[in-house]
């Protein structure tokens, strides 16, 4: 895959998984961790790490971010965090808006995860991978891709640490669902588009499957 030039306004499908396939959340405080680096390192003025944010704030201190605490980086349009991957839908907000943010969420997550679990060295298979939306049809197909990976992968569940539930209850926490569902004429008609285009991507792909096996 040759390197991608992140335009502003434009959006794309961001995703990475553990290196050697190794899992890169083992309990449900690792999901949240890496939510809230969604959220806070998606900021123009950079902020101290999580960690450091929150030894002062249990010290009483206040954390000043700046002035341009309210620009963002990148618009979040869907996500969903899996044990061992991630996938996300980001609109680019600012130049270089996309390649920041990675590498603060990537970084930062890092660097949690191997003093939690007392390890070191590289956690991702290398930097993120990305692809360019390059037109609606795929942006919505992409946008029911991402909200149900977990059905892509054989979960029957629903899966908290996914967008979907933002797109389904219009409580808009960490994403932007309004730019998918504003196109469908209710939520349940997203659902229920959703819903098939999982239901033909396992289709294509026990197809696959059985190919390969005759």
């Amino acid at each position: 895959m040759g390197r991608i030039s992140f335009e502003t306004d434009e959006y794309y499908h961001i995703y990475n998984r553990g290196t050697d396939k190794r899992d890169i959340f083992s309990g449900g405080f690792d999901y949240f961790r890496f939510i809230r680096s969604l959220k806070e390192f998606n900021q123009v003025e950079p902020i101290v790490s999580l960690y450091i944010k929150d030894q002062l704030e249990k010290a009483g201190k206040t954390v000043v971010v700046g002035p341009l605490h309210d620009e963002k980086l990148v618009e979040i349009v869907a996500f969903n965090l899996l044990p061992n991957h991630f996938h996300l839908i980001l609109k680019q907000s600012r130049d270089g808006g996309v390649s920041e943010f990675m590498k603060r969420v990537s970084g930062g997550y890092t660097r949690y995860f191997n003093y939690k679990y007392k390890r070191s060295g590289s956690l991702f298979q290398g930097k993120f991978k990305a692809t360019h939306i390059n037109s609606n049809e795929k942006l919505l197909y992409l946008s029911a891709y991402v909200n149900g990976n977990h059905k892509v992968h054989g979960s029957r569940k629903k899966n908290k640490f996914s967008s979907m539930q933002e797109y389904l209850t219009g409580k808009s926490i960490l994403c932007n669902p309004k730019i998918i569902i504003d196109q469908f004429k209710t939520v349940k008609d997203y659902e229920e588009y959703a819903e098939n285009t999982v239901k033909e991507i396992n289709e294509v792909r026990e197809d696959i499957k059985k190919d390969k096996m005759e």
